[in-house]
């Protein structure tokens, strides 16, 4: 018999209601911040809302991990040990983790998956931290197909990518620019979005080589096309970005996600869908449509030139044509799309700046704006907001139904109904009643009696009489047989859970990853039991946290993205040699310079702040 790989789509939740949009839309799996120590400390929700949340999550087999992927301090230790007790006894599925001291806490048998956070992007690291009882780790976003395939090759343990949503230029965890220029951590939950800001590119003479650009601001994420070739590298979660995204998005990019990877599960059966029931929708997904700032995939299939969004770091949305004729607020536009009164369109100027306009009113290629605008014809426009999408996304739109199967039977004084979900849960309620022959046929009016499943996760996919006679029932005595029968299934739907609990390690003790190693800031060592945890793991010196202590001459970014690269000037990949001479800056609107740094040997470039390395 085949053996199938459990297959889940991983969806963000910004709060409650985003958390059950990702369920109805068809999320396998979903991803919510506690109210404190989560790597989005703007998208915190109260461990009531999150067992709410595991209520409705569980009944379709859905499982929520929970973030806690901070580092964190020495007075923080206790609170955060009492916070995932909390969250233990609401049933939470695991925990997105980053700080080691966790290990060393009292915890509860809770699975623990790697946050990205931990620059997880070596078959070594991922072993390491498989040893350490880690269920789940999430992958760099920087790795390509055949980096995943050797580690998954190198390591049993599940292995979680991200597929679609916003880039961090910088490898996660290796990120400390915010905290060094405005005491904002990363590592805590408090990114100042450093790379979405505008800087000079300057050379080592000051000579300007272009001004005012987003040199550090990536495009999203859009993996879409590559999601067999992921779960053929070893991937078992595909990840959706977007912890502080509204609920319109998390409803058209799980149902797009899920769409696509349907028709996959469909013609594969070595990958089984990880989650119950099936979705419908009221709308067809579109990610262009949802907050973007221009599609990549990244380094998957190698280094490419259009990952980066320089221009700017808003969305653009989706191209809808060209720019035909402007007379004051009227706009004529050359295009296959059509529009709505309300729209958000947007343009990029002579300047290289993103501007931004509302229509008033629609006469099918003609718009009538709220304001003057002065564009040239033929500039490209972009929606980055659909009035009617939005519309139709603000309304219910999705229904998730589990399949179950009825069977009616005449038993001793009364009559057997079962019900069994698709699931294989099965309960059987007996109903003891008086046994009447039926004047006419009844079969078809208990068939309609039994399918009417309301506002229930249920739908009818079959329905079996068994009776020696036709005997007469009652609709509304059908009916509450009905609501009884399914009650009892969605308790023991509830009951058999199948909740996952884990038995770590006793107790660290020394590792090959980590004997006689001299650690330095980028470990992330905010505490006493981070630290205590390297020492026994065979660590010679653990250095404090780059948030405690800022080291002299530190990266302060380390990106697989380049600009010498994106320029052109790659000694590698390019022949053309830049005509400026290096180091090159960046220098920030206030005039702050950050020196880059390219290691050719690693393919990376780094920035540090101005001075020598």
């Amino acid at each position: 018999m085949m053996r199938q790989r459990k297959i889940e789509l991983l969806a963000p939740a910004r709060n409650l209601a985003c958390g059950i949009a990702a369920v109805d839309h068809g999320a396998d799996a979903v991803y919510i911040g506690a109210q404190r120590f989560g790597a989005r400390a703007a998208a915190g929700n109260t461990v009531e809302d999150i067992a709410r949340l595991v209520e409705y999550a569980h009944l379709f087999r859905v499982r929520v991990y929970v973030t806690v992927n901070t580092i964190l301090r020495d007075d923080e230790l206790a609170d955060t040990e009492q916070l995932i007790w909390e969250l233990y006894r609401k049933g939470v599925d695991a925990l997105i983790v980053q700080d080691m001291a966790l290990l060393r806490l009292n915890l509860p048998p809770v699975p623990l998956h790697a946050s990205t956070q931990m620059d997880n992007r070596t078959p070594e690291k991922v072993a390491f931290l498989h040893r350490q009882g880690f269920r789940q780790v999430v992958l760099a976003r920087e790795l390509g197909l055949e980096e995943i395939r050797r580690i998954h090759e190198s390591c049993p343990v599940p292995l979680e990518v991200f597929v679609h949503g916003a880039l961090c230029v910088s490898y996660s965890g290796r990120c400390y620019v915010s905290q060094h220029c405005f005491g904002r951590s990363a590592n805590r939950g408090e990114c100042a979005q450093f790379c979405r800001l505008k800087f000079d590119l300057t050379d080592r003479d000051g000579n300007m080589i272009e001004q005012g650009r987003h040199w550090l601001s990536l495009k999203d994420m859009n993996r879409s096309d590559d999601l067999e070739a992921l779960l053929d590298a070893g991937v078992s979660s595909l990840k959706i970005e977007g912890r502080l995204k509204d609920v319109s998005y998390v409803k058209n990019i799980t149902a797009y996600y899920r769409k696509r990877l349907d028709e996959i599960l469909h013609r594969r059966p070595e990958y089984a869908r990880a989650s119950s029931g099936r979705v419908t929708t009221t709308f067809r997904p579109q990610p262009e449509k949802s907050f973007n700032r221009g599609f990549t995939d990244y380094f998957l299939r190698g280094r490419k030139s259009d990952i980066f969004s320089f221009q700017t770091p808003k969305s653009l949305g989706e191209e809808v044509g060209t720019v035909k004729e402007v007379r004051g607020r009227q706009m004529t536009v050359a295009g296959l799309k059509s529009f709505s009164n309300g729209d958000g369109l947007c343009y990029i100027d002579d300047k290289g700046e993103l501007q931004g306009f509302r229509v008033n009113r629609v006469e099918n290629n003609k718009l009538f704006l709220t304001e003057n605008i002065s564009v040239r014809p033929r500039t490209r426009l972009y929606r980055n907001y659909d009035q009617e999408f939005e519309r139709l996304l603000s309304r219910p739109s999705a229904e998730r139904k589990m399949a179950l199967k009825w069977l009616l039977e005449d038993v001793g004084r009364g009559f057997a109904l079962t019900a069994e979900d698709e699931d294989g849960t099965r309960v059987t309620q007996v109903f003891d009643c008086d046994k009447t022959m039926a004047e006419k046929p009844q079969e078809e009016n208990v068939r309609r009696q039994l399918s009417k499943l309301g506002n229930t996760p249920f739908e009818v996919t079959q329905t079996e009489i068994k009776w020696e006679r036709d005997w007469f029932i009652p609709s509304s005595v059908l009916a509450e047989w009905r609501r009884r029968t399914v009650d009892t299934l969605l308790s023991a739907r509830r009951a058999t859970y199948p909740l996952e609990r884990s038995v770590r390690p006793s107790r660290t003790k020394e590792d090959s990853f980590y004997a006689g190693q001299s650690l330095t800031y980028l470990a992330n060592v905010m505490n006493g039991e981070a630290a205590a945890f390297y020492r026994l793991a065979g660590a010679h010196e653990v250095a404090p946290a780059f948030e405690r202590e800022e080291p002299r001459d530190a990266v302060l970014m380390d990106c697989r993205h380049c600009l010498r690269y994106s320029m052109g000037w790659c000694p590698k990949h390019s022949r053309q040699r830049s005509p400026y001479r290096e180091p090159y800056y960046l220098v920030s609107s206030d005039g702050r310079r950050f020196r880059l740094d390219f290691d050719c040997r690693d393919c990376c470039m780094k920035v540090y702040a101005d001075g020598k390395a």
